[in-house]
């Protein structure tokens, strides 16, 4: 596996073999703090660009759905819904005490979001746009996530759909005119 960190972004970057080197990891840390800098957050994030085999064995795992997915964010604040008709595999709760060990120095981060590059490609090519762009909606709709955002509800799935369409907005003018020219303004 391949990994990049941008200390002064905190977006962590990391890419399995196969797929380091096919989008830039400077682009996939934009996209991230594109998303955080328009819901106002500075912390930590992870982002991951993995597998089918990778994204199905965590649904499995921590959601109970037996399938291959396009994105999956796990956040260090809350705990997303468990589908599945046993029990969860993670024996953490949200009620717990249990905290991770950090240095004096450093805050949790955000979470996690992991992307499944060939799912992503599919849909791109389903519905004819480029896999940048794919790729940005996916991690724009992790980010949300992680911050708290669901699609469950009709006026959730409103919400979130209006904060994704506005984060793709905005990479897309700060692609256009330059980074450096949008983010002094």
């Amino acid at each position: 596996m391949r990994s990049a960190t941008d200390s002064a972004a905190d977006i962590a970057v990391q890419a399995l073999d196969e797929f380091a080197g096919v989008v830039s990891e400077a682009w996939l840390r934009a996209v991230c703090q594109s998303a955080l800098r328009h819901e106002g957050v500075q912390r930590r994030v992870s982002l991951v660009i993995a597998d089918d085999d990778t994204l199905r064995a965590l649904n499995r795992k921590y959601r109970g759905i037996d399938k291959t997915t396009d994105v999956l964010s796990f956040a260090f604040d809350n705990q997303g819904e468990y589908y599945g008709e046993s029990d969860a595999a993670s024996d953490w709760a949200p009620d717990t005490d249990a905290a991770f060990i950090l240095p004096p120095d450093e805050s949790a981060g955000l979470g996690e979001v992991i992307v499944s590059y060939p799912q992503a490609l599919r849909q791109a090519q389903a519905a004819a746009r480029s896999i940048e762009r794919e790729l940005a909606h996916l991690i724009a709709h992790g980010i949300l996530h992680l911050l708290g955002h669901d699609h469950m509800q009709p006026d959730e799935e409103t919400l979130m759909n209006a904060k994704e369409v506005s984060i793709l907005e905005r990479l897309e003018t700060l692609e256009r005119f330059g980074a450096a020219d949008c983010e002094q303004g």
